[in-house]
Parts: structure tokens; C-alpha cells; sequence
């Protein structure tokens, strides 16, 4: 039965309607979360053809991550303050007007190079990397203080995304290959079944999200533990309630949070440092020219999400799920032999070995992903939770960006500064 009593209500959640339905949902909105950018990481082999002086895997994630990354320490800061609804369906709106700014520069330029319309593309970029900042850490702090499965699922659509994509544009990619322009058909394409997926996420959001029984109850509870980020949530829902009376609310301040965090963010950090130092500009420039052709940084980075996926499911086995801290701290620090291994796989290894390292590191950057996150929130009020997740996803796109920097090193040893 739905539960609308009283916010303090100690009724089982799984008892709670729409527990299903509300984890469906967070699914589609990690999709959404990153389906943009992914789609811009996937057809950087088109972008190479147009743009193939101009560095476009590397470039466009350097471009991508400033924005990001300021926008979340700014948003992470004020999170207590910030109306988390229009926070979000901001972010998920501005998603959906650049992918669609993106496919219309393609259309109205009619596949062109030269620089002008190289700073338009990375404009849409900077657009992706703000829209970012406003959705993930939004929902990753929303979705803190309900239940873990729901966080879980957030993080798999994100996986998803890039599964999608890529599975996408092997799709478009064989269906165009003989046609004439086929690649950039096939991007055209690929782009307008992006642009749709974020207009269905404003939907989801939006319209039918918040009014989820189980959500409701979550939300409910949080403002009775004092968080005010949820008000506008509720009351979209049609539930007024009566704690924003304008009083501080009584919690742990963000540098004690990440005092009593900062192995969880330092985790965050090192997997996504490494992790973005190799994916996509290691793939696209520095694995040498093999019997795929011009498949294989595709097929890579297909390897590469599909194993990001399924390592995020990983952790639905209890057993299987790491809770230690210092088994976390251990993990994180061992996938830095990756490093070495790489270099010498693209310099001596067959395509083969390759694939095999790729998939490593997309199946532990799912898993310890998961893991470091679903440790964070526990033990937490509401509105601490809510911050803790925000506090997170700064460290998380941290270490995107260190390592959008440490990619350019691999350069040095290509001779192409």
C-alpha cells in the first residue's frame, strides 16, 4: 500500500509502491546522465576525419572538464541552499538543447572542417560539461538518502550509456560503411537518437519521478530530518510540508564531511584519474594502426563500456561487494600497474591483449565506482547525506579532470607536441 502518513513513519520501504518502478528510472537517468557525452567520446573517429589536425578526442574532453568541474565545486558548495528540482531539470534540459545544437551545426555545415566551426563544437562541449555538474551531483546527493539499490542503478545507466552508445555506433558505423558519406550519415543518426533519449529524461524527471510512492517517502523523511532541498520536489508531488521555516539546519559541515570521507574521495580521485589518462585519447592516438582498421578504437571503447557496465553490477552480489576501506584504498592503488601495462601493450602487444586490458579496466572502474559510493552515505542524516554525495561527485569529476591532463603525457612519447 502507499504510505502518505506522517514523514516519520517507520514503514518498511520495500513495502512502499513503485520500488521497481522508482529503480527503472534512476537507470534512465544515468543513461541520460551521460549519454551526450558519450555519444561525442564515440564518434571521435568522425571527428578525426573532419578535424584531423586538432587532436578531437583530447581536446574536447579537456574542453569538457573545466566546466564540469567548476560548476560542481560552486553547486557542491551552495547544495544546501539550491532548489534541487530546477537544479536538475536544468541540467537535463541544457543535455537536451546541445545534442541538439550539436546534430544542427553538423546538418548546417554540411560535415565541414576548419577552425570556426571547431570552436562551436567545443562550445556545445563546455554546454555538456555545465549540464553535467547540475545532474549528477543533483541526483547522486538526492538519491543518497533513499535506498543504495537506487544509487546502484544511476551509476549502471551511466555504465549503460556508454554500452549503448558504443553499441550504437558499431550498429550505424557497419549500416553506413558502404554508403557514400556513410560515417557522417551514421553520426547524424546516432546524434538524433541522442538528442531523444534527453528529452525523455526531462520527462521522467519532470513528470513522474517525484510522484513515486517510495520516493515520496524517502523525500518526506528527509525534510522531517531537516533537509530543505526537497521541498520543491514534494511539493510537485502535492505534498506541502512545514519544515523550510527558514532555520540553519543543524549538521556536519562539509570539510568535516570530507575529513571523515576523504579516503572515499581520494578513492574516487585515483580510479577516475587513471581511468580518463587512458580513455579516449590513449585509444584513439597511441595504439598504433592494427588488422581492424578503422574499427578498432571503436571496438576498444565498446569493450570498455560493456565491462564498465557489467563491473557495476558486480556489487548486487552481497558477497561480492568490497565494503573494507582499506581493501577500497587498496584496490584503487593497485590499478596504477595499469599504467606500464598499457605502454607496453600498445608498444610490443598484439590487439588482442589489448582488448583483455581494456575490459580490466572498465570492469574495476564500474565496481569501484559502486563500491565507494555505497559506503559514503551510511550512518548519515538526510541532508549530510545529500551533501556528502554532492561532496563526492567533486572528487569523482577531480580525477576526470587530472586525468584529461595526464592523458597529454602519452604524447610526449608519440613525438606529436
Amino acid at each position: 500500500m502507499t504510505n502518505d502518513g506522517d514523514p516519520t513513519d517507520a514503514s518498511i520501504p520495500t513495502r512502499i509502491e513503485g520500488r521497481f518502478k522508482a529503480i527503472v528510472i534512476c537507470w534512465f537517468l544515468g543513461l541520460g546522465n551521460l549519454v551526450a557525452w558519450n555519444s561525442m567520446l564515440t564518434i571521435s573517429d568522425y571527428y578525426y576525419q573532419v578535424f584531423p589536425t586538432y587532436h578531437p578526442s583530447r581536446v574536447l574532453t579537456l574542453v569538457y572538464q573545466p566546466f564540469s568541474f567548476g560548476t560542481m565545486i560552486l553547486l557542491a558548495y551552495y547544495e544546501a541552499k539550491i532548489n534541487t528540482r530546477m537544479r536538475i531539470l536544468f541540467g537535463y534540459t541544457l543535455f537536451s538543447l546541445c545534442t541538439l545544437a550539436l546534430l544542427l551545426v553538423d546538418i548546417g555545415t554540411s560535415g565541414k572542417g576548419g577552425i570556426a566551426n571547431y570552436i562551436g563544437i567545443c562550445v556545445l562541449v563546455g554546454g555538456f560539461g555545465l549540464a553535467d555538474a547540475f545532474t549528477q551531483g543533483g541526483i547522486v546527493g538526492d538519491l543518497s538518502f533513499m535506498e543504495p539499490i537506487f544509487l546502484q542503478s544511476f551509476f549502471g545507466g551511466l555504465a549503460a550509456s556508454g554500452a549503448l552508445t558504443s553499441g550504437l555506433r558499431l550498429v550505424t558505423k557497419w549500416a553506413f560503411d558502404k554508403a557514400d558519406d556513410g560515417l557522417r550519415k551514421g553520426v547524424i543518426l546516432f546524434l538524433s537518437i541522442s538528442t531523444l533519449f534527453e528529452f525523455v529524461c526531462v520527462f521522467l524527471y519532470a513528470y513522474v519521478f517525484g510522484r513515486i510512492p517510495i520516493v515520496k517517502h524517502f523525500r518526506r523523511k528527509a525534510a522531517s530530518e531537516g533537509s530543505k532541498t526537497v521541498a520543491s520536489d514534494l511539493a510537485a508531488a502535492g505534498i506541502h510540508t512545514s519544515y523550510d521555516d527558514g532555520t540553519v539546519v543543524d549538521r556536519l559541515s562539509n570539510m568535516t564531511l570530507i575529513r571523515q570521507n576523504v579516503d572515499l574521495a581520494l578513492d574516487l580521485w585515483l580510479i577516475y584519474a587513471l581511468t580518463l589518462s587512458i580513455i579516449p585519447g590513449f585509444l584513439f592516438e597511441n595504439t598504433g594502426h592494427h588488422q581492424l582498421g578503422s574499427w578498432y578504437s571503436v571496438v576498444l571503447m565498446a569493450h570498455f563500456n560493456l565491462w564498465d557496465l557489467i563491473g557495476r553490477y558486480v556489487p548486487l552480489g552481497g558477497c561480492l561487494r568490497l565494503e573494507s576501506r582499506k581493501g577500497l584504498m587498496m584496490a584503487c592503488l593497485s590499478r596504477l600497474l595499469l599504467v606500464p601495462c598499457f605502454y607496453f601493450t600498445a608498444r610490443y602487444g598484439e590487439q588482442g591483449w589489448m582488448i583483455v586490458l581494456v575490459s580490466f579496466l572498465g570492469l574495476t572502474n564500474g565496481y569501484l565506482t559502486v563500491c565507494a559510493l555505497a559506503v559514503g552515505p551510511k550512518g548519515y542524516k538526510a541532508p549530510e547525506q545529500n551533501a556528502l554525495g554532492n561532496l563526492l561527485v567533486v572528487f569523482l569529476i577531480a580525477g576526470i579532470f587530472s586525468g584529461v591532463v595526464l592523458d597529454w603525457l602519452w604524447l610526449i612519447n608519440n613525438g606529436s607536441f
